[in-house]
């Protein structure tokens, strides 16, 4: 399982290990992806973590092989989640994303 975390550095400047990501397959973390970055490092990706970075529905007809995307926050508004859907990629954010620290 290829798994790619195209801005990293926005949840984890340093001090949040991705351990438990890591046992989950192939991970590779970018601390951030600019736009023209987004295909080349998402190739091949079966999992995509972002957060920031968005995935546009021209970059997702570019990803046969992905089936997820996780956005590593409470919105999700930076993922096509119509072409996500139609090409049966499932689109998950964290909703409970910072309650401790809201609290």
């Amino acid at each position: 399982m290829k798994i790619v975390v195209l801005d990293g550095y926005t949840l984890n400047p340093g001090d949040n290990p991705w351990d438990e990501v890591q046992k989950c397959g192939d991970v590779t973390v970018y601390d951030q992806t600019s736009h023209d970055q987004i295909l080349e490092r998402s190739q091949e990706a079966d999992i995509i973590l972002t957060n920031k970075t968005p995935l546009t529905d021209e970059t997702l007809a570019q990803l046969p092989d992905l089936k997820f995307i996780s956005v590593l926050a409470t919105g999700y508004n930076i993922v096509d989640t119509k072409t996500a859907r139609v090409r049966n990629i499932l689109v998950s954010n964290v909703p409970v994303y910072g309650t401790d620290t809201v609290s």
